[in-house]
This record gives structure tokens, C-alpha cells and sequence, in this order.
């Protein structure tokens, strides 16, 4: 039998194209010039001679390592099946549409949903399967106003993709994300306007959110979008905060009671998050590792879903550290979420 023509370095940008960049045969003919048969031909050569490895994941492989989550957590982990050689975003698209159609089984009549928005969240908002609902709510979980942001609209068409999808009603909750002063918000959760939605949001059936991080390739909105400054940042590192769940503050221990700029974030009290019955955090990066073992050590987090490579790097890194729940006394002048 006569040698492929082909070096391996064409076989390596031709699998490249396939397997990392998800582009079919006819895209790659097209781009290349060559014929469909020659591009199949190509992709068998790069796994004959051993450039291309296919490993097949397991339904039972992801189960087992949701299994010992759910053991070490005390939790649900809904764990996905995700090619490793998936980029960023088709890994996070993968996720959504899993996370989309859960909760499109889970909302029924008259559910309450709490959103916060962010990255994550809104790939999920796109994913949900309709599903038409009778007195049902979706309201927001933390404020989203910031100077020259539009983040408002965003959120706006996020709750609006969820109440789209279960004939649901929106409730918006009209302040900043971050406050300049604590006792501008102190003040503000006394307006009945504000209480209301407050109260709302303490009686939700369903939350759900994803994990903030300032790190990856897919950074979170509320870092992307600027709406905190250099000396914020430097400040919440110093304190040691890892990331945010509803742009709450925690640390990797899970505590978050006494971060100051939590007097200042428009998010959720997580002890109150922590009692609802289903909080849903979904997770599509290894960069949100730290936060997510912050949360789940804080007890926000009821149900995860997450894709497979990074819930066995979560496992790992959590697996070699004792685990312990948070204890976040509250102090004077640093509560998340005054009353």
C-alpha cells in the first residue's frame, strides 16, 4: 500500500480544524480546497499514525464522579459528558443546554426563580425549553445599575427569555449592583419597593447562578463590564475572596460575612440563600474551581451542574484538603444584607 502524501503537520491542522475548532468535513473542504473524501481520509491517517486519540467518556464515568461529589458535599452533581478537546464555549453551550433543560423540568405552576445574572446564567436563559406555566415569577437576584453600563437592558432581556419560556411574571430589582456608600443600601432595603422584591427573593423556590471569576478565558460579566475599580480589587484580594456567588463576595473557606465590600454588593445574604430549597449553580470552567469549592463549603449550593473535566478537577482539589463548613459569624457593620 502506497504512504499518505500528507506530513504530519497538515494532519495536525486538519484534525485541529475537526476536533478542536468543530468544523465539519464540507467547512474544512472549503476552506482547503480539497474534496470531502480527502478530509475523511486526512482525519483517518492523523488517528492511524496516533495524532488524533479518541477516548470515549462514559455515561457511568460521569455519574461516578457526580456520585462522590454528591458524597463529599452533600449535595445533587449533575455532571456532564464534554469532549476534552471542546473549547471554552462549546463547553459552557454544552452545560447550558444540559442546566436549560433540568430546570425547564423542574419550573412548574406558581414557582418562584431567582436569576442572578451573569455569563453563565444568560447561556443558560438560552437554553431553557418553554414551557407554559401558570402563576408563576422569575425575580432577580442582585442589582445590576452601574455608571455608563447597559447592563440594565441585559438583564432586562435575560428575565425576559425566562418568563418568555414559562409564561412566568418578571420582577427586576432596580439598584446598583455596588454601592458607593453601605448606608445608601441600608437605607434603600427599608423602602418598601425594595423590601418587597427582598422578601421575594428570600422565598424563591429555585436560585439560580454561577460562579464569579476574575480569572479564564471567559471572564464574568461584573469584571468584564468594569464595575469594580483597581483599589476594589486589590482589596477583595487582600481580604482573600476568591470569587462571588450573585456578586456576593466569599473566600476559599467559605466565609463571606465579614468582607466589606459585601456591605457595598447588592447580593443575596448567602445563609438566606443557603435556606431556600433548590440553589443551582452551574459551572463550565476550570477558572470558577476556587469559588465553587467556596460555595459549596458555604452551603449555597443545592444542585450543580457542571462538565465533566472540570467536576473531576473540583474533586481532586477538594479531595486533598479536609472539608469543614464555613462559619461566618456576623459582625457589626459588615453584613451582606441588612434587614
Amino acid at each position: 500500500m502506497l504512504a499518505e502524501p500528507w506530513d504530519d503537520d497538515e494532519l495536525r491542522r486538519i484534525a485541529t480544524l475537526y476536533y478542536v475548532g468543530d468544523e465539519t468535513m464540507e467547512a474544512i473542504a472549503g476552506r482547503t480546497g480539497l474534496s470531502r473524501s480527502t478530509v475523511s481520509r486526512q482525519l483517518k491517517a492523523a488517528r492511524t499514525r496516533g495524532i488524533v486519540r479518541i477516548s470515549i467518556t462514559t455515561a457511568e464515568s460521569a455519574r461516578g464522579v457526580g456520585a462522590q461529589l454528591g458524597s463529599l458535599f452533600g449535595i445533587e452533581a449533575h455532571v456532564v459528558p464534554v469532549r476534552e478537546t471542546a473549547s471554552q464555549n462549546q463547553r459552557l453551550t454544552q452545560v447550558a443546554r444540559f442546566a436549560g433543560r433540568l430546570l425547564s423540568d423542574w419550573f412548574d405552576n406558581d414557582t418562584v426563580m431567582g436569576v442572578a445574572w451573569g455569563t453563565t446564567v444568560s447561556a443558560v436563559m438560552e437554553n431553557l425549553v418553554p414551557k407554559p406555566t401558570r402563576g408563576s415569577t422569575v425575580v432577580q437576584l442582585n442589582g445590576a445599575v452601574h455608571v455608563g453600563s447597559s447592563e440594565v437592558r441585559y438583564v432586562s432581556d435575560l428575565l425576559g427569555g425566562a418568563c418568555d419560556a414559562f409564561e412566568a411574571r418578571p420582577v427586576f430589582f432596580p439598584v446598583p449592583a455596588f454601592f458607593d456608600d453601605p448606608a445608601t443600601k441600608a437605607a434603600l432595603w427599608r423602602e418598601r419597593s425594595i423590601a418587597s422584591v427582598v422578601e421575594l427573593q428570600r422565598h424563591c423556590d429555585i436560585a439560580l447562578f454561577g460562579v464569579g471569576s476574575w480569572t479564564g478565558s471567559v471572564t464574568s460579566q461584573v469584571y468584564a463590564a468594569g464595575y469594580l475599580g483597581p483599589d476594589d480589587m486589590k482589596a477583595l484580594k487582600r481580604a482573600g475572596a476568591v470569587g462571588d456567588i450573585c456578586t456576593t463576595f466569599i473566600r476559599a473557606d467559605g466565609t463571606w460575612a465579614d468582607l466589606a465590600m459585601n456591605q457595598r454588593s447588592s447580593g443575596p445574604d448567602l445563609a438566606e440563600l443557603a435556606a431556600l430549597p433548590r440553589r443551582v449553580c452551574v459551572v463550565a470552567s476550570a477558572s470558577r474551581i476556587p469559588g465553587t469549592s467556596a460555595a459549596l463549603r458555604a452551603g449555597a449550593i443545592s444542585d450543580l451542574i457542571i462538565d465533566e473535566q472540570t467536576a473531576a478537577a473540583l474533586l481532586d482539589a477538594n479531595s486533598r484538603r479536609p472539608r469543614s463548613r464555613a462559619r461566618n459569624p456576623r459582625v457589626d457593620g459588615l453584613q451582606a444584607a441588612p434587614g
